[in-house]
This record gives structure tokens, sequence and C-alpha cells, in this order.
């Protein structure tokens, strides 16, 4: 297993295959504020490649035409964040999408503990740290702990996908979490519009 790092955009290539695992970094939770500064991407296979961004530098063709390419399915945990991080800031359509904390709260409905780290040590007997997570994403030099830390957040989702998905067909839902997912593109655009914290179906 190795951790690819490169700069501003994907290498010219790079084949991740039909099903890529995404997450983002950013410099805080504020998307029109806070800067995207790292894009961490696996094809399953136990590498990650991270693309790390300069600020006012997000061309990055090469992985818009992959997070755009609807032959291949991007995994996420919590993509309603990192789709409206990476529409704002790279200005990218991503699609198709799956996000493995929706089909936690589909499946694992006996918990209220859908985190990333709480998948991991559940479904596949992982122990994930966060001592990274908080840490400054813009720096122009990440530290190796960074770089690993970052990694972890794409590595396990495609077994985690695995498991999901068994536990939705097992409870019936996969229909229902593919309609999810396929509104969560338009949940991101109103993020970034401005109904991040209203509820749009409400009666009042």
């Amino acid at each position: 297993m190795a951790n690819h790092l490169h700069q501003g955009d994907l290498p010219d290539g790079l084949d991740l295959g039909r099903v890529v695992a995404v997450d983002c970094e950013t410099m805080g939770l504020n998307t029109w504020r806070d800067r995207l500064c790292l894009v961490q991407l696996s094809s399953g296979d136990g590498h990650a490649h991270l693309v790390q961004f300069r600020q006012g530098a997000y061309t990055a063709p090469r992985l818009k035409r992959m997070l755009a390419d609807r032959t291949c399915l991007k995994v996420f945990h919590f993509a309603r964040f990192d789709l409206a991080a990476l529409r704002h800031w790279l200005g990218a359509e991503v699609g198709p999408v799956y996000c493995t904390k929706i089909a936690s709260r589909l499946t694992r409905t006996f918990t209220d503990r859908h985190g990333l780290k709480d998948l991991a040590k559940d479904l596949l007997g992982v122990e994930i740290s966060k001592l990274q997570q908080s840490s400054d994403w813009g720096a122009e030099t990440l530290t190796q702990a960074q770089i690993d830390y970052a990694a972890t957040d794409v590595l396990y989702l495609h077994a985690l996908r695995e498991r999901l998905d068994a536990l939705l067909a097992r409870e019936g839902r996969k229909s229902l979490a593919q309609a999810c997912f396929d509104f969560l593109p338009a949940r991101a655009e109103l993020d970034l519009a401005g109904w991040s914290e209203v509820d749009i179906l409400a009666h009042a």
C-alpha cells in the first residue's frame, strides 16, 4: 500500500476504475469561506491518491473529468458536504454518487453512531485514528501524519459499501437508498444556494 501526493491535478493516464472512493479536506466547515485543500481518491486496491490544491489554483481538468464521468461511481462518506465543496471550489459536476453515511442511517437504525470511524470499527473491525482531523490542511507542506490520515478516509469505503449494500438488500431499502443518492447533488446545490439549515419539505 502507498499514498501518492499530487499537486493540482491527477497525473495523466491514471485509471482508478469504475468505482472510486472520494473525500475532501477543507480549511473548515463553511464551504463559502473555507477553501478546498485536498481531494483524496482510491480505487479500492489499498493505494490512495491525494491531490493538493494551492490557494486559487483549481483547474484540475483530469480530476474534474473523472468526477463527472457517469460510468464511474463515486463513493463518499457524508457526500453532501464533499459535493458542495467540489461544486463550489472546482466547479465539478459529480455523479453518480454513493454515500456510506446515508446507507448506514437507512440500515443501522439501532444506533446513532454513523461516523466513518464507527462504521470502520463496527463493520470491518478496523480502528481509524481521527487525531489529524482538525489539523491545518492549508499548509504548504503536509506532514506524513496528515497524508496518512487523509488516506484512511478513502481506503475503507469500498469495503464499507459492500457491507452496507448487503444490509440495504436485507432490509429491502436499496431503491430508497438509490433515490437518496440521486438527490444528493441537488441537496448540495441547496446548501450552496442558502438552504443549508432549512427543511424545504417541512409544513412550516
